[in-house]
């Protein structure tokens, strides 16, 4: 390793040990001898710094001293000792708020902020380069504020009126005094330290002496009476007491605001007379260093002429009307004017309009808004009138007439009319047969009139129009109204074919639906089962219409129709539709009937047939039980007829082998024909011989 390196990481070791050895725990910065003094007491600022170091070894410290955020002193020092900063005879300007901050091998610390307040300012003396000079005279004035440090503003005032610009910098100011006599002048000053002024007591005051200078202005005017517009008038504007010594000043000779002549001991005009006004002021002014002396004189001018009027002969005009402007002096000085004649002019000048004679201008009216002024002249003497504005008024059109909505017979309904063109307020009348009925009147462009009105007969609203007017010009008339009038829906009718009694299934079936009322008229069948949605909807424009369908059993229901125009709608009376059985279902119930019935018989003469043998077979197998206790030789045999069983006694055991009736000896037995008396007994016995 090379002894740079080397080097250098031992100073770099060593800086770190003894920076992690190193705390400063706290800063404090006091004022000595108080935190409030009076003015030339001589302050300390006293920075202690407590600080945690190891070991021995003295470290620098740099110490930074703080007014406000301004630096204001710096100092590095190895000794530990507290840091005094010193304000000697402190002033108002080293009032405010100081801190301490110290550094020591990178570790920072500040204190907390201490005010320091300083009381009492000097006193101002003001003194005076002249005590008397002559008006227009500058003279210098001195404010003194004796040890006074800082930023100092001064102020002068004359009779306790500051004098205009008089705040300085400077303790000296260079003035001229306004007006003749004393003057009493004083001063004062303001120290400023941020953000804050502390203002200073006020100086003694000096008494100036201002001498009224002895040259003045004159003014001559001739004539000054009996003075008309025309005339020419004679003026000198002048100064007296020249002296040898007297530094020319500026003479100004003017009328109200216009200024006629300007020199430097004598004027002289030879002005001629004007009557803008019934009186006139002639100024003359002098102006001599910054004092200014005016002399001023009135003179009355009478008129030749007076101002003239431009007056348009209508009172309304329209695009494209012949006009008749006329410019005229009312008032005329006859005995000055000797004859002279009037020259009469139009601005600006417009080839629409031609001179007539005598101030007066024909021609037509233009298509927009214009202005004219006319100007009058005579004996050198020109007047303009004022400014005539003409607003030529659009005519109205043809207006339109229309109604909203629908015209529903015995309803309301509004009728508007416009016109399309036309300078409002434009006057709308509505007429009906030829009489007049409402008038509305409209202020806004485009905006049309509305009328209300009760519709009382069918038809159509022809003998309804408007007219419109906006002046004194023949109205302009509309077409007649060609709306037709809605009659509301009063009845509807349903009937079907063919008759209700004599539908079955499978025929057609037409509803026809009747109504009254304006068409076009939409009409909906209905039924009573699902009246929400209609089996049918048309429209037509005749008073009746059908629908046609072929049913079937579920077409039973009540069905009625809805008819509906613009008015309103009505409902028909309903009809109760009940759907018979087809023909051929009721002829094929009879035979059905006759079948089923045959059936039956001949499943009943099968059963008994085969009963009547069952019993037989039956008989012949009955057993053979004794008749009577008194004869073993006879066997009875009792038969039921109506439970169909048979009893057998013999009297001996016996019994049958087979099914018709054999016994056991082996005889074949029979059942003889029963007598007709007894065929239709309930019971019989019949004897047997064995």
């Amino acid at each position: 390793m090379g002894l740079l390196p080397l080097f250098t990481s031992m100073l770099l070791f060593s800086w770190t040990t003894l920076n992690a050895a190193l705390k400063i725990t706290k800063v404090d910065l006091s004022i000595e001898p108080s935190a409030a003094v009076y003015r030339d007491t001589n302050v300390a600022l006293r920075c202690k710094a407590e600080v945690l170091t190891f070991g021995t070894e003295a470290l620098n410290r740099v110490y930074t001293i703080y007014k406000g955020d301004s630096v204001i002193y710096n100092k590095t020092t190895s000794s530990s000792e507290d840091l005094l900063y010193h304000l000697p005879q402190a002033r108002v300007s080293n009032n405010g708020k100081y801190k301490c901050k110290i550094s020591i091998m990178g570790e920072e610390k500040a204190s907390e902020a201490a005010t320091l307040t300083v009381e009492g300012m000097s006193t101002p003396i003001l003194r005076f380069n002249k005590a008397n000079i002559t008006e227009g005279e500058s003279v210098t004035a001195t404010c003194l504020a004796l040890g006074e440090t800082g930023s100092l503003l001064f102020s002068f005032y004359d009779n306790s009126k500051e004098v205009e610009n008089a705040r300085v910098t400077s303790n000296e100011l260079t003035f001229v005094p306004k007006g003749v006599g004393n003057h009493i002048i004083h001063c004062s000053y303001l120290v400023f330290v941020m953000p804050n002024s502390f203002k200073s007591q006020t100086s003694n005051t000096v008494t100036l002496t201002v001498e009224e200078l002895s040259i003045e202005p004159v003014l001559k005017i001739s004539p000054q009476d009996n003075v008309y517009e025309g005339d020419t008038v004679n003026i000198t504007c002048s100064v007296s007491n020249v002296t040898k010594d007297y530094q020319a000043g500026e003479l100004l000779l003017s009328q109200d605001t216009e200024l006629l002549k300007s020199g430097k001991t004598s004027i002289h005009v030879n002005w001629t007379a004007h009557a803008r006004t019934p009186m006139l002021t002639i100024k003359c002014r002098l102006y001599l260093r910054d004092v200014v002396k005016v002399v001023n004189k009135t003179i009355s001018v009478s008129e030749l002429f007076s101002v003239p009027t431009l007056k348009i002969s209508a009172l309304e005009v329209f695009q494209e009307d012949e006009i008749s402007l006329t410019c005229r002096s009312e008032k005329l000085s006859y005995d000055r004017l000797e004859g002279e004649f009037f020259i009469y002019s139009l601005e600006p000048f417009d080839y629409h309009m031609v001179h007539k004679g005598n101030g007066v201008f024909i021609g037509k009216a233009k298509t927009i808004d214009f202005n004219y002024t006319c100007t009058v002249a005579a004996k050198g003497i020109k007047k303009k009138s004022k400014v005539l504005t003409i607003h030529p008024k659009v005519p109205v059109s043809t207006p339109k007439i229309w109604v909203s909505g629908s015209a529903i017979l015995g309803r309301k309904v509004e009728i508007f009319c416009l016109s399309d063109t036309g300078t409002p307020p434009i006057t709308y009348t509505l007429w009906k047969a030829n009489k007049q009925n409402q008038i509305a009147i409209v202020h806004e462009f485009n905006k049309a009139a509305n009328f209300t009105i009760v519709i009382n007969e069918p038809g159509r609203l022809n003998h309804y129009l408007c007219k419109a007017s906006n002046g004194n010009r023949t109205p302009e008339q509309s077409d007649k109204l060609q709306t037709a009038v809605i009659e509301p829906m009063t009845e509807a009718y349903l009937m079907v074919v063919p008759d209700v009694d004599d539908i079955s299934e499978g025929h057609t079936v037409i509803l026809i639906c009747s109504f009254l009322g304006t068409p076009p008229v939409t009409v909906r069948w209905l039924r009573d089962s699902d009246d929400l949605n209609p089996l049918k909807t048309t429209t037509t424009n005749i008073n009746t219409t059908s629908y046609e369908f072929v049913v079937n059993k579920e077409h039973t229901d009540n069905y009625y129709c809805q008819a509906e125009n613009r008015a309103n709608s009505v409902e028909s009376n309903k009809i109760n539709l009940v759907v018979g059985m087809a023909m051929w279902k009721k002829l094929l119930i009879p035979g059905t009937i006759i079948l089923v019935v045959s059936s039956l018989v001949m499943v009943g003469f099968i059963l008994f047939t085969r009963s009547r043998r069952g019993k037989r077979e039956r008989a012949a197998e009955l057993s053979v039980k004794p008749a009577s206790p008194k004869s073993d030789d006879s066997l009875t045999v009792t038969l039921t007829h109506d439970t169909e069983v048979y009893n057998a006694a013999t009297d001996a055991a016996s019994f049958c082998d087979d099914k018709e009736g054999r016994v056991t000896n082996g005889t074949r037995g029979s059942v003889a024909s029963l007598p007709a008396d007894i065929s239709n007994r309930s019971s019989y016995s019949i004897p047997a011989t064995v």
